[in-house]
C-alpha cells in the first residue's frame, strides 16, 4: 500500500532515539479503548482471520490497526499491535514513525504469525517484519506480541523491488513462501525456513510471479499517471494475496493507484497456477508476469477505487475483503466485504453490489 497523505502524530516527532523502542501492547483497560462498536469502518489494507466465534481485522495503520467483530458488520477497536515503533524497523528505515502498513495474518502449529511493511514512500527503502501471538484475545493471560524484527528487506540501487505488502502461502508439501511487492519489478515469491521467520534462499534472483510489464522492460500494460511515485516507475502492481481452491493457487494482485480518493483508479486482477511457483495464468492464457491478469473487481460510481484484497472462508462461504474509497463520503477509504463465489470454469466471482459491511 502506498500513500502519500498519511499524518503522523505530533509527539512522535519530538521522541528521542533512545525513546523508540520495539514495545508490543498490554490488554487495553475499559478506559483506554472505545468499546463503541462502529460500521462503515475506515481501513486500508485489511487481512482477517477468525478465533473462536470473533473475527480478528489488522490493517494499515499506526502500529497496526486492529479491529474486532462478532458479525462482520459491527467492529470494536482494539490496541495496536505496537505502542512504540520496532526499534530494527527505526534503525532500517531511518523516516519511519510507526505507521505500519499491509499487514498478513495466519495461523500454524498454535501460533498466529503478523508479517507487517515498513517503508519510506515512494522509494524501496523497506522492509517486511514479523510478530507472533498465541492468541488474538486481548483478554486472555497469554496474549502478548513478540516481535520477531525483519525477514526480508529491499534497498534502492542493491534490489530492483520492494519489500511490502507480504503474504503468506504454503505449497502441496507444506513448504511456506511469502508474496510481496509493490511497483519496481513486480510481485516477488520467497521461500521461507521452517520457522517461518527467516529466508530459506538467496534473494540475489528472486522470481517475478506478477508485473504489468508485457516483455522485458517494455511497459505496453502500464497505467497512465501524472503524480507517479518518486522512482517506483510505472509498474503500478502490488497487495499479491494467494488462495488455495480446488488445486489451483489463485493470485489475486491489484493495479493502479490507491490512495487518492475520488481519483483512485485501484482495481483487483486474478490468475492461477497448478505450482505456488507459477506461472499464474488469467482467463486467456496470458502470464500475469509479463502483463496478464482478469480483472475480479474495479471501482464504479459507488466506489471509485477498489483493491488490496484478501480471500477466505469462514463457516463454508467465501469472502472477499478489500478497501473501496466511498463517493458518498468525498472518496474516504472503508472496509468492503463481499461474497465470493466461482463459476463453472473455476474463476472468482465478486457481485460488486457493495454490501455495507
Amino acid at each position: 500500500m502506498r500513500s502519500s497523505d498519511l499524518v503522523l502524530s505530533f509527539f512522535l516527532c519530538f521522541l528521542s532515539p533512545w525513546f523508540v523502542q520495539a514495545q508490543v501492547t498490554t490488554p487495553p483497560t475499559e478506559t483506554s479503548q472505545s468499546q463503541e462498536l462502529q460500521k462503515n469502518i475506515s481501513v486500508h489494507d485489511p487481512v482477517m482471520i477468525k478465533q473462536d466465534d470473533t473475527y480478528y481485522l489488522f490493517a494499515t495503520g499506526r502500529g497496526i490497526a486492529v479491529w474486532s467483530s462478532k458479525d462482520l458488520q459491527q467492529w470494536k477497536r482494539e490496541e495496536p499491535v505496537f505502542s512504540l515503533a520496532p526499534e530494527w524497523a527505526v534503525q532500517a528505515i531511518p523516516t519511519f514513525k510507526n505507521h505500519i502498513w499491509a499487514p498478513d495474518i495466519s495461523y500454524y502449529k498454535g501460533t498466529y504469525y503478523l508479517y507487517y511493511s515498513v517503508s519510506a514512500f515512494g522509494k524501496n527503502t523497506s522492509a517486511i517484519g514479523l510478530v507472533t501471538n498465541t492468541t488474538l484475545n486481548p483478554a486472555d493471560k497469554k496474549f502478548k506480541w513478540v516481535d520477531h524484527g525483519q525477514v526480508i528487506q529491499s534497498i534502492p540501487g542493491k534490489t530492483n523491488w520492494n519489500a511490502i505488502d507480504p503474504n503468506l502461502v504454503t505449497d502441496k508439501k507444506g513448504d511456506a513462501y511469502l508474496a510481496f511487492g509493490s511497483f519496481w519489478e513486480g510481485l516477488k515469491l520467497v521461500k521461507l525456513n521452517k520457522d517461518r521467520k527467516s529466508l530459506a534462499q538467496s534473494i540475489e534472483s528472486l522470481p517475478t510471479i506478477a508485473s504489468r510489464k508485457t516483455e522485458g522492460t517494455s511497459a505496453n500494460n502500464l497505467p497512465t499517471a501524472d503524480n507517479k511515485p518518486v522512482n517506483a516507475g510505472d509498474n503500478a502492481i502490488e497487495a499479491p494475496f494467494i488462495f488455495k481452491k480446488n488445486g489451483y493457487y489463485y493470485l489475486f494482485a491489484s493495479i493502479d493507484y490507491c490512495c487518492k480518493g475520488v481519483n483512485s483508479t485501484y482495481k483487483i486482477i486474478v490468475g492461477r497456477s497448478k505450482e505456488v511457483q507459477g506461472p499464474y495464468l488469467d482467463k486467456v492464457g496470458k502470464t500475469m508476469a509479463q502483463g496478464g491478469g482478469s480483472i475480479v473487481l474495479a471501482g464504479n460510481n459507488s466506489w471509485y477505487g477498489v483493491g488490496h484484497n484478501a480471500a477466505y472462508t469462514f463457516n463454508n462461504q467465501g469472502f472477499l475483503i478489500f478497501h473501496g474509497y466511498d463517493a458518498a463520503d468525498k472518496g474516504k477509504s472503508k472496509l468492503r466485504i463481499e461474497p465470493l463465489t466461482w463459476d463453472e470454469q473455476g474463476w472468482p466471482v465478486v457481485s460488486g453490489n457493495t454490501s455495507g459491511k
